[in-house]
């Protein structure tokens, strides 16, 4: 099995300024361009599987025993957020 990649030019239109600064990046990331073009695109590809960060640990805290903190704020997201 041939586990190479076959690469495709893509052309993008985007403002002069994201150019410059996406050329500085990669240059300070000694790296392309294209190649922080897929890194982004792989990664956003694997957020989107992954729930929000809020439906993840919703209903993953517990209450604890001695709730009365005097903190409203922590009384408020323990009401909201805790089992």
């Amino acid at each position: 099995m041939n586990n190479t990649c076959m690469k495709t030019k893509l052309t993008l239109t985007v403002e002069d300024e994201i150019v410059r600064k996406t050329k500085q990046l990669a240059k300070r990331r000694h790296t392309s361009v294209s190649a922080l073009f897929e890194q982004w695109s792989t990664r956003s590809e694997s957020e989107e599987s992954r729930p929000a960060l809020g439906d993840y640990l919703r209903g993953k805290w517990h209450k604890p025993d001695n709730r009365d903190s005097g903190d409203l704020r922590l009384e408020a997201i323990l009401e909201k957020h805790a089992k």
